[in-house]
Parts: structure tokens; C-alpha cells; sequence
């Protein structure tokens, strides 16, 4: 999650009576920690933004665990230095480095055509950008939504058919609690207000939030054994918070971050539970708990505007047409 200045987004374009919350007859997560990570091994799991943050801790811990980890990077000498890093840690698992640019639609297809003739267990949608000014995407979509939603929707549907051939077949989308801050949303992605860093990384994981639960209700509709989860980290201390933005974003980073926000560690733990933890249905969203030295993991409720169901498959609707690829097609429900 980036530190950012809270704003107003305007009054909601629709008002579909959301799902029920998650269902309280789950177990309590608040006493799973990192040691609970089950035995990995024999399984292939795919991450992105593996080179840096939660990331890299991510896949870590579950080569540690025994698992191939492919570790999908877009600055392939910098996602080796960590990969070298890891592995002299004396990991049991095996650790690949994997090209992906996912600001980029073509590169997309590229890097996911090598990948779908391998069974794939788990995919973490991790990497993300946020801040920085306005630029489009060789597609010519604004760069958070291209990257952290479009990039993401692309990978995922090109590489459900390796999923459905997986053991346990997961798809985890990591979100940001900012997802709740956005009261208006068009599902084409558009937005005529000046460009703000903040409201457009929020609106991308308002996207992101979206697109995974309906992901889970075409799974599900479809019959298929893969299951669709989202985490999010709360405020954590990666390399995101370094990068461009506003002077007050900048300084709320600065002032915040040091005080409120997790370690690197304790901002992946969301995470690995959603990524790891036996039994965990689909739609279901893993967040933080507890003080920032103390994390534990907690099952929340998306915001109101992330369980619309007719935003859900309007975003979805868009986002086939934007990127060409169709995840799950629509089935009577």
C-alpha cells in the first residue's frame, strides 16, 4: 500500500445491493503466522514484482518452503541480484527469473505464451506502481490502470488454462485498503478530473478488488478448480513509498511510513495466508491485524462499491475489450 493524501472521490455511480460479507463461519486467522505456511513442495507458483518489497519476501519464503517459484520482474538485473540473494539463504525450493512488463499488453502476451504449457499452482498479482505524473501505456491507457489492473487481467485469463492443470489452483490479486477511499468509478477507466497520483492508484486497486471477485464468481460458476482471493498488505515499508509524487503525498510518506507502517515482513503475512492457508474459498479478503510489530492476519469486507456486481461485470465487460483477452467467459448464472 502507498502512504498517499486521503480525497474525496464524489458519490457513486451505482447502487446494486453488495454480497453479504465474508461468511463468519471461517476459521479465525488472527493465530496463523509465517510458521504455519504449509509444506510447498512440488508446487510452481508465479510472482510478480518479485524483484523488490513484498514481493521478493514473498517468494522467499515460499522457496523456503520447497516451492519453484517463477519470479516475474521487469528489470531482469535487478531480479537476479535478489534471486542470487535468496538462494544463499540455502532455500530447498528453485527459484526462476521470468520477464513481464505488464504496463505493456504485448509484452504481456509474450511472457505468458512461455509460460502456459507448464502447470501453474499459484498466481500472486503483486506488482504495482503508484505516483509518479501522468503517462499512458504503449496502448495508450493511463499507466496505473494499465499496470496494475489491464497488465494483471491480461496475465491472469492467458494463464487460467496452466492454472486449471495445477494442484490447489489459486489466483491471489493483492489490493490496497485505499480501494475503500473511491466513491466514484467509471469502468472504462476514464476520468475527466486533472490527473492525482493518489486517486489513480486508488482507482486501479478499486479495479483490482473488482475484477477479483468476479473472477471468483465465473470460477465458480464455471465449475472450474481454480479459486480467486485478494490480500492486501495495510501500510508497509517497500520501495514503492520511494518513488515520484505530490510534495504533501511526499510528506506524508515521510512523516507517516517511519510510525504506522509494517516491515516488509509483516506487510507480506496477508499475503502468504491468502497465498498458502488450506481451505480458503474464493473471495475472500486477507488483510493485517494487530499492532505493526505484532501483525496477525484478519478476513475483511471489500467496500461497498467493490461488491457491486453490476460495476463488477461492466469493468470486466471493458476490460476484455481492452485487452483482448476473455479470463472465464460469462456463463447463465
Amino acid at each position: 500500500m502507498c502512504a498517499s493524501v486521503p480525497f474525496a472521490d464524489g458519490p457513486s455511480v451505482s447502487s446494486e445491493t453488495p454480497e453479504p460479507p465474508v461468511p463468519q463461519t471461517l476459521p479465525d486467522p488472527t493465530r496463523w503466522t509465517a510458521a504455519d505456511v504449509p509444506d510447498q513442495s512440488g508446487r510452481t507458483a508465479l510472482v510478480t514484482g518479485a524483484s523488490s518489497g513484498l514481493g521478493a519476501h514473498l517468494a522467499h519464503v515460499l522457496a523456503a518452503r520447497g516451492a519453484t517459484v517463477v519470479m516475474a520482474v521487469r528489470d531482469r538485473a535487478k531480479g537476479e541480484r535478489v534471486r542470487r540473494a535468496i538462494l544463499d539463504t540455502g532455500v530447498p525450493g528453485a527459484l526462476e527469473l521470468h520477464p513481464l512488463d505488464l504496463e505493456d499488453l504485448d509484452a504481456v502476451r509474450s511472457s505468458a505464451a512461455a509460460l502456459a504449457d507448464r502447470p501453474l499452482d499459484l498466481l500472486v498479482a503483486n506488482a504495482g506502481i503508484a505516483a509518479g505524473a501522468h503517462r499512458l501505456s504503449p496502448q495508450g491507457h493511463e499507466i496505473h490502470l494499465a499496470t496494475n489492473h489491464l497488465g494483471h487481467f491480461a496475465l491472469t485469463g492467458l494463464l487460467l488454462p496452466a492454472l486449471e492443470r495445477g494442484r490447489d489452483p489459486r489466483v491471489v490479486t493483492v489490493t490496497s485498503g485505499l480501494h475503500r477511499l473511491v466513491r466514484r468509478f467509471d469502468p472504462t477507466g476514464a476520468d475527466p478530473r486533472p490527473h492525482q497520483p493518489g486517486r489513480a492508484y486508488a482507482r486501479s486497486k478499486l479495479a483490482n478488488a473488482l475484477t477479483a471477485l468476479e473472477l471468483d464468481r465465473r470460477l465458480r460458476a464455471a465449475g472450474s478448480p481454480v479459486t480467486s482471493v485478494l490480500a492486501h498488505p495495510g501500510m508497509a515499508r517497500t520501495p514503492m513509498q520511494d518513488g515520484p509524487g505530490s510534495l504533501p503525498a511526499r510528506l506524508v510518506v515521510r512523516l507517516l511510513v517511519p510510525v504506522l507502517a509494517r516491515s516488509t515482513e509483516q506487510g507480506t503475512l496477508p499475503l502468504l495466508h491468502a497465498a498458502t492457508a488450506p481451505g480458503l474459498p474464493g473471495g475472500v479478503l486477507v488483510g493485517p491485524t494487530g499492532p505493526v510489530t505484532r501483525t496477525r492476519v484478519r478476513y475483511e469486507e471489500p467496500s461497498r462499491l467493490a461488491l457491486d456486481t453490476d460495476l463488477a461485470r461492466r469493468l470486466w465487460t471493458a476490460s476484455v475489450r481492452l485487452t483482448g483477452v476473455e479470463p472465464v467467459a460469462a456463463t447463465a448464472r
